[in-house]
């Protein structure tokens, strides 16, 4: 049985990439999810590759502002170089999940590598705030069974983002091009990427949630974490 489960969610996967919804696919082989119920208007906001000094606090400042939590998809390096911060993200509400120690591609490092990244995030998140993360998100949302393994030897769920609801804000396009591309798609359910850490001096993903939050909010949309989002799912 295990194995047909198995090979229903490789196929469920190739469906992914040819930008069909995954929902979510549970089975005992792991989870995967991409998109929240589409009969409720709920909207995750999540975030990836931080925290970075500047730019995840400004965003944790707007979050506070209108009292919505997020998910923050952390590194293991950034979490060591700003432990604050996590321990910020932590005790204002907010969900925090693996994604990986130094942003490794998954299909493309062996699977004794991949555990490593992965296994050295989990120990230093719940090393600052005394929790072990049940989330993971693969870089680039690049992986394989190698990855699913992982999951199912602890228990995890892997989250990906709604096929139409990738920001690209790691590119730092316009504020207008984010809050367009985010706005003008917006669907009941659905998991929108950002990042925290860009490489530049001005990250225009803040200025962007700025107008984005308070337009989802006139939508009458209400803003959960991906536990949250499950808890509809299931």
């Amino acid at each position: 049985m295990k194995k047909i489960n198995y090979f229903f969610l490789l196929a469920s996967l190739t469906l992914y990439f040819s930008s069909i919804s995954v929902n979510a696919c549970s089975n005992r082989y792991g989870r995967i999810v991409n998109q929240g119920p589409k009969n409720e208007k709920v909207i995750a906001l999540t975030f990836d590759d931080g925290p970075h000094p500047k730019f995840t606090n400004e965003i944790l400042d707007i979050l506070k502002e209108y009292d919505i939590k997020a998910t923050f998809f952390v590194l293991g390096k950034f979490a060591e170089a700003y432990p604050e911060i996590i321990i910020r993200q932590w005790q204002e509400g907010h969900e925090i999940g693996n994604h990986t120690y130094s942003h490794v591609d998954a299909k493309s490092v062996s699977k004794k590598i991949l555990y490593e990244e992965y296994k050295k995030t989990q120990e230093i998140i719940e090393n600052l705030v005394n929790n072990r993360p049940k989330l993971f998100r693969p870089p680039y949302g690049s992986f394989d069974s190698q990855a699913l393994d992982i999951m199912e030897m602890d228990n995890s769920i892997m989250v990906l983002w709604s096929s139409h609801q990738d920001s690209k804000d790691w590119s730092n396009p316009e504020v207008d091009e984010i809050v367009n591309t985010t706005l003008s798609s917006i669907k009941n359910g659905d998991i929108i990427l950002f990042h925290d850490y860009v490489y530049y001096n001005k990250s225009n993903t803040v200025e962007a949630l700025k107008i984005i939050i308070p337009e989802l909010i006139n939508r009458g949309y209400k803003f959960v974490t991906i536990s949250e989002l499950l808890n509809l799912i299931e």
